[in-house]
């Protein structure tokens, strides 16, 4: 009868229990897309918080002191979390110097690209004309370079140090960015908003500030996500190469070069760089892509 408590069998009674823990399908898909977001930005943030601040907080050896009398400690060591090189560096703190410049490349060429590239296609697309084509084909002539290829030369010309790998990526990274800043303002130059503004007179500067910038910066910024990855990856090519950062400065990149001479007798000279570099690139690739697919782009 209505108002009267309903009784459930005993056999009822495990279903009403999972059922009240159950999450709603609607739910499950947000905490499972806030994971696949918030899961490579924790540990960005543990990475970047370990490279920048752990060294300042909590004294570590040099990286670039070595201890002769202490080479080839095994991982676990006392003093020496993944022990020790074949001349006593200490390969934890390697690590973390490492990926200092690892990140600081990544971002700092994604910035540069972003900024650079984002301005000149917009300006490009805006403006059109003979502006516009000059601009497309230089960078159609630079972007039919190979990437690897291109970094290589320019940074044998300029000499090895981080600055100057940051320097020879972003040549390359700034047409990309420019390409696609470009395709975006096309869309939104003939919109009715922006040729509204023009009739009742906005000036150029503001038009693109204003009106067509908030459209264009979002794509691009998820696009820099990949443009780190790529970075981080060919900084580390660079400098297994002897291009990028010269040692003794450690990089995750000559820490492999170094350690393969010793990839039989000592294996995690090799596998802990390669780990930690496998896995930044990973997260960052992972985020790009949890980004694109929340938001519709790309």
């Amino acid at each position: 009868m209505a108002g009267q408590p309903v009784e459930l069998g005993v056999l009822d009674a495990p279903l009403a229990i999972e059922s009240a823990f159950e999450l709603p399908p609607n739910r499950f898909r947000l905490l499972a897309r806030s994971l696949e977001i918030w899961l490579p930005v924790g540990f960005l943030l543990v990475m970047a918080g370990a490279c920048f601040l752990w060294p300042v907080i909590h004294k570590i050896p040099s990286p670039v002191a070595a201890d002769l009398a202490q080479p080839n400690l095994a991982p676990l060591t006392p003093h020496h979390l993944f022990g020790t090189d074949n001349v006593g560096y200490d390969v934890f703190s390697r690590i973390l110097y490492g990926g200092r410049v690892s990140l600081e490349v990544g971002f700092g060429t994604a910035f540069l690209g972003l900024v650079g590239g984002g301005m000149i296609g917009t300006l490009a697309a805006y403006y059109g004309g003979a502006i516009e084509a000059v601009i497309m084909r230089i960078l159609d002539v630079l972007l039919s370079f190979p990437s690897l290829v291109l970094a290589i030369t320019i940074a044998t010309y300029l000499g090895p140090s981080e600055l100057h790998v940051i320097w020879a990526i972003s040549f390359f990274a700034v047409p990309a960015f420019a390409r696609l800043s470009r395709a975006g303002t096309l869309q939104l130059r003939e919109s009715t908003f922006v040729l509204a503004s023009k009739l009742v007179g906005t000036r150029d500067r503001r038009m693109i500030l204003r009106h067509i910038a908030p459209h264009v910066v979002p794509p691009l910024m998820t696009f820099a996500l990949l443009g780190v990855a790529i970075a981080i990856s060919i900084e580390a090519a660079l400098s297994f190469l002897g291009l990028g950062v010269p040692p003794p400065e450690p990089s995750w990149g000559n820490m492999i070069a170094t350690g393969q001479q010793y990839l039989y007798s000592d294996p995690d000279l090799v596998i802990i760089p390669s780990a930690f570099l496998a896995a930044t690139v990973a997260a960052v690739n992972l985020l790009g892509d949890a980004l694109r697919a929340r938001w519709g782009m790309l």
